[in-house]
């Protein structure tokens, strides 16, 4: 019995020994990265959206840096930020926020209704540089009642206004650092600026101070690498050197990631208008007859397959199928070479004409550009495609000295239909009856209202085709799949990374 017991209690200690070692050898549950490198095709001008255009700069500091009174979700709707609510009078001319608490800027200024008063007045003052300045037009005066009041009273209605102040032109800014936010951008976000490596990358870093507690916010470092060329995106994602691009630049090459163990891919929605403007100031442009004829010159459907492999949405006027009251506008101008030439004739060109676009080096416009370029020759109209760099040198000769006869660009700003009642804008496009319709579309907060005048206002340029409407771009996301919180479709230029995590 005795030895019965001792070789009992030898197993159990065995046992008990091969229990240890085998927990020994499991691996320790590995904790979740908190990095996270994620790739752009364009490196932003600068770093604060309330003095330049350039989409970019809002896809690296726009609601990771910076915020405003209000945001726009992944849904398009508006919410709450640093304003926590709001009301409107029932004449629509003033607008009573009520701000968050406890809120201060990175460098630890307070946010508060003065700061909020300095950044709409920055915006709207007879200085100002914000690229969407019209959005702050009808603010007549700001006061700040209280410590957590900010009251706008408006000189008109403005239906949008909610809307726009979600935008990354609208940001809240902090008086002490808004000069140097261009080079070092200071908000309210929860990431702070570290570093920008020029032609390289921006590196932002979680802010443990950040107002909003709802929020956990799981990475503590990101970098926004700069990669223009789509082959060398894609040999990045595969190499592990970068965790996702959002928005990749090669449609062609998507089916390169099919199988791939490590790397998923989404197709999603934006609002990336590809059109092809002209300068309706300019000789034979200022002749609605020949910019028809050149609408009708275009079969979409082969733009889209030449430019984008196929994955697109066309257009028939500056309007995509996302956007409240869209109308389908394809078949106003539809593919008729034949009705393409007799306007020509109409015109006075029987024979065609010769002119010059001016082409971004983005992926899309070269090769949007070749197609049309062989679509146009068939009606006997030569257009000669000059490549232009972006920004910088297509900025400068289309939107400020307009000295170009047609371009293309993929426009980015959600229901940005109201550019062609901007005066000035690039197209040289003017037509009360337009400009009428948008100023409407303010004068109302009715949605069917809004609606009905926004399909009004398609159906003018579907007719008028200031600009040929060619198609909307879809959002090309590849990521690692252990990623969470990437927004797949996109209602304004973004890289939204609040919610963005890796899957423990």
């Amino acid at each position: 019995m005795l030895r019965l017991i001792r070789s009992a209690r030898r197993m159990q200690a065995l046992a008990a020994a091969c229990a240890i070692a085998a927990a020994t050898a499991l691996p320790a549950h590995a904790a979740p990265k908190t990095t996270f490198n994620l790739g752009m095709a364009v490196e932003p001008t600068g770093l604060d959206p309330t003095i330049a255009v350039p989409v970019a700069i809002g896809q690296v500091t726009w609601q990771n840096v910076f915020e405003g009174l209000v945001s726009i979700g992944e849904d398009g709707k508006v919410q709450p930020q640093l304003a926590k609510s709001w009301e409107v009078s029932a004449d629509g001319l003033t607008y009573t926020f009520k701000l968050q608490d406890g809120v201060t800027f990175h460098d630890g200024e307070p946010f508060d209704p003065a700061a909020a008063k300095f950044s709409l007045e920055r915006a709207r003052g007879k200085d100002s540089v914000n690229p969407q300045k019209r959005f702050f037009a009808s603010i007549a005066s700001i006061d700040t009642p209280d410590a957590s009041t900010l009251v706008l009273h408006l000189s008109e209605p403005t239906g949008s206004l909610l809307y726009w102040l979600g935008w990354p032109a609208s940001v809240m800014v902090g008086p002490k650092s808004a000069n140097n936010d261009k080079t070092v951008p200071v908000g309210t976000g929860p990431f702070k600026f570290v570093n920008w490596a020029k032609g390289d990358k921006v590196e932002l870093a979680k802010n443990d101070a950040y107002w909003n507690k709802q929020v956990s916010v799981k990475l503590d470092k990101v970098t926004f690498r700069f990669i223009a060329d789509p082959q060398a995106q894609a040999a990045a994602l595969k190499s592990g050197d970068i965790d996702a691009i959002p928005e990749f630049g090669a449609p062609e090459l998507m089916s390169s990631f099919d199988g791939d163990p490590r790397l998923t891919t989404e197709i999603g929605n934006t609002e990336l208008k590809v059109v092809a403007g002209m300068n309706n100031a300019k000789k034979p442009f200022d002749d609605k007859r020949v910019r028809q004829a050149l609408m009708m010159a275009i079969d979409r459907p082969t733009v889209i397959e030449g430019a984008w492999s196929g994955l697109g949405t066309a257009i028939g006027s500056h309007y995509t199928p996302n956007d409240p009251g869209y109308q389908d506008m394809t078949g106003v101008l539809a593919y008729n070479p034949e009705k393409a030439k007799a306007l020509l004739a109409e015109a006075g060109y029987p024979n065609g004409f010769s002119f010059t676009i001016k082409v971004p080096q983005m992926a899309y416009a070269p090769r949007s550009a070749q197609v049309m370029q062989a679509m146009f020759a068939e009606i006997g109209v030569t257009m000669n495609i000059e490549p232009t760099e972006f920004p910088a040198k297509w900025v400068q000769d289309v939107m400020k000295d307009r000295a170009y006869e047609m371009t293309i660009v993929a426009h980015a700003e959600p229901m940005d239909i109201d550019i062609y009642s901007r005066d000035p804008y690039y197209f040289n496009y003017n037509n009360p009856d337009f400009n009428a319709l948008l100023k409407k579309v303010q004068l109302t907060a009715e949605p069917a209202e809004q609606n009905k005048l926004y399909g009004e206002a398609q159906k003018i340029l579907a007719e008028d085709v200031p600009a040929l409407y060619l198609f909307v771009m879809p959002k090309l996301g590849v990521w690692d799949k252990k990623l969470k919180g990437l927004w797949k479709n996109e209602p304004i230029p973004s890289n939204v990374l609040t919610n963005v995590s890796w899957e423990e």
